[in-house]
């Protein structure tokens, strides 16, 4: 198989490190660079969480600091759910490795200019960058091969009643994406809250006994904590990881086409993405919206990349 180049646009917390584990660590994907962006937490410390990650695994991967707030709106962080620092829970060396000077806006519009329209872009946090990117310029439209992004979602937000945070962070750089032309696979929580992590599934990487099985455990151990201190559930979901996993496994996804617009207007669904699941407008589809999971063949992909570790 042909490797699939791509990027990872991140705010790296909890379910994006893991992205990054999967990202860097399957043989068919080539991993170009990492970008990250303000979300989970500040953009220094979703930089920081990135440049971590990247060292403890020791991935040579190029890492550019992007947007650090959204286009329009006030800041949004979810310190609630990921901690003060975006990975608490973990117990990291001193960091070395050091971001790539140029802009992360700057490296997306020039790989994309350069490339054979053959990269796709993974974005798994708020989409400021890719939206900025696409304003500066246009033309990376039609060099790229595709969007596979987490976020949104058909139904019920979990930021909202109505809007999912990766896009409740930014609605206005989703509303610039979905309207862009470049084919769109969305991960929203239809999906992504199908790809739970339980404890069992927690010892079944941990028992793994290698670096990468122990970061996984320890860091949706964190997660799990959170998720039931705040909700009540012992369980979370990996979120981010999904996105990823669908360029080599398409087969494990059922996706639908949908006409998806962005709720910009600054009312009670503001940053709600609005699914023409019912195809009432008569618009044509402009995403693929996750909707079906395979779960255990889903968590055998991601015990075999954790494998590949030492």
């Amino acid at each position: 198989m042909e490797k699939v180049k791509m990027i990872l646009d991140c705010d790296t917390g909890h379910d994006d490190a893991i992205a990054i584990m999967f990202a860097a660590g399957h043989p068919d994907i080539e991993l170009l660079g990492i970008t990250t962006v303000s979300g989970n937490v500040t953009l220094d410390k979703t930089t920081s969480n990135t440049l971590q990650m990247c060292q403890q695994l020791h991935l040579d991967v190029p890492v550019y600091a992007g947007m650090d707030r959204p286009l329009v709106r006030e800041a949004y962080h979810a310190p609630e759910i990921h901690g003060e620092t975006g990975l608490d829970g973990i117990e990291f060396e001193e960091l070395t490795y050091k971001a790539q000077p140029k802009h992360a806006v700057n490296f997306l519009i020039d790989t994309f200019m350069a490339s054979d329209g053959d990269i796709t872009l993974v974005p798994v946090g708020p989409l400021t960058n890719v939206a900025m990117a696409l304003r500066l310029e246009p033309r990376i439209a039609k060099k790229m091969k595709r969007i596979v992004l987490m976020g949104g979602s058909c139904g019920l937000g979990n930021s909202t009643p109505s809007a999912e945070f990766n896009i409740y962070a930014d609605p206005e750089a989703a509303h610039v994406v979905f309207h862009s032309g470049v084919d769109i696979v969305m991960m929203g929580l239809d999906l992504t809250l199908q790809a739970e992590t339980t404890g069992e599934i927690v010892e079944r990487m941990h028992a793994i006994g290698n670096k990468a099985g122990k970061l996984f455990g320890d860091i949706m151990s964190f997660t799990i904590g959170t998720v039931k201190e705040k909700y009540g559930k012992d369980a979370c979901a990996v979120h981010d990881v999904t996105a990823v996993a669908y360029l080599v496994a398409p087969e494990l996804f059922e996706t639908v086409p949908m006409y998806t617009d962005i709720d910009i207007n600054h009312g009670i669904s503001y940053g709600r993405t609005v699914c023409d699941c019912n195809h009432v407008t008569g618009l044509p589809a402009n995403a693929h919206v996750g909707m079906g999971l395979n779960v255990p063949k889903f968590w055998e992909l991601v015990e075999s990349v954790i494998r590949r570790y030492e």
